[in-house]
């Protein structure tokens, strides 16, 4: 069965065909990565952001990790979803009033996507520790935070890119008000972007070592005629600590929670210098994707090592087929 993704063309999808001789079911840019460091003046590194399609070019909100420590969210454009132009000044949210909210302490691994004609960003927001922040934005000059999604402690909150069943859908992962050394993947659904309920797990920690620790998220998920693609980062714990890869999973059209098919093998794990070496090593965290519905293309833009943004490519059809023939089976 033909795999078709559910929405627009982007023929001006960032893309490099696999390279000769390959057996990779996802593979990187060969001029990674794409955002270096000390880009901007207010900041060292960005790494773990969100892009979209806009206005026949590309417009981002990106984690910049400012120099007092401190991670804000920036808006960057671009022509080609390589070459980024970031915002040195960091996003000021306004309330639902159209006052000024206040400021936020920290905002960091955002995730972005389209509803009915709103861009609506979700994040890592401090409120008594971490928590799932949301707002919205019709041109990416005025920003209009709404309230968080859920109590601490919450994070990779990411929004399903249309209403099911009437009603907004969040997948999330409850955590702890530290570096997590658990996690599983949640969804919980909501009317109206404020009140949160019909909550339930999704996907849970796998004896496959790679996924063993934790569980995320990652880019918003990608409708197919087969199922919703979702991307998502699986955790292990080494001597030497945390190692981040990219894992793939098929959800049920019209009831997410239901996993169709999960992958037992990573689709991808830090390898290159510039994912094995930086600020946090031994990290790939996917954060959104761009797909052409045309040509099945998907690209992948992720964190590497909290130090890098990176790319990586794969077709709909190639990485649903593996998923499939390597399913997640039990002990």
């Amino acid at each position: 069965m033909k795999t078709t993704i559910t929405g627009k063309p982007l023929p001006n999808i960032p893309w490099q065909d696999k390279p000769k001789g390959s057996t990779n079911v996802m593979w990187r840019y060969d001029k990674n990565p794409v955002i270096g460091r000390n880009v901007i003046k207010s900041g060292g590194r960005i790494f773990n952001s969100a892009i979209i399609p806009y206005l026949g070019e590309f417009i981002g909100v990106f984690r910049a990790d400012h120099r007092n420590g401190y991670p804000q969210l920036h808006v960057g454009r671009s022509k080609d979803a390589i070459k980024w132009k970031i915002e040195d000044e960091h996003i000021k949210f306004h309330n639902e009033d159209g006052k000024p909210a206040k400021p936020i302490l920290y905002g960091y691994d955002p995730r972005l996507l389209e509803i009915e004609g709103t861009y609506y960003i979700t994040w890592c927001n401090y409120f008594n520790g971490p928590t799932i922040g949301i707002a919205k934005t019709k041109d990416f000059k005025k920003f209009t935070q709404l309230e968080n999604a859920f109590l601490p402690f919450n994070r990779n909150g990411v929004l399903f890119p249309r209403k099911i069943n009437g009603n907004f859908v969040m997948l999330n992962r409850p955590s702890d008000n530290g570096h997590t050394p658990f996690g599983d993947i949640f969804l919980s659904q909501s009317p109206d972007l404020t009140y949160w309920g019909k909550h339930k797990v999704v996907m849970k920690t796998s004896h496959y070592w790679w996924k063993n620790t934790k569980l995320g998220a990652g880019p918003v998920p990608i409708e197919t005629t087969q199922g919703w693609l979702m991307i998502y980062h699986g955790v292990c714990t080494t001597c030497s600590g945390y190692i981040y890869s990219i894992g793939a999973a098929l959800l049920d059209l019209e009831d997410p929670s239901k996993v169709i098919h999960d992958c037992e093998n990573y689709i991808l794990t830090p390898e290159e210098p510039y994912e094995t070496t930086g600020f946090v090593p031994n990290v790939c965290f996917p954060c959104a994707t761009l797909q052409d519905a045309d040509t099945g293309r998907i690209a992948v833009f992720y964190g590497a090592a909290d130090t890098y943004s990176a790319l990586a490519f794969t077709q709909v059809d190639e990485l649903i087929g593996y998923i499939k023939s390597h399913p997640n089976k039990p002990i």
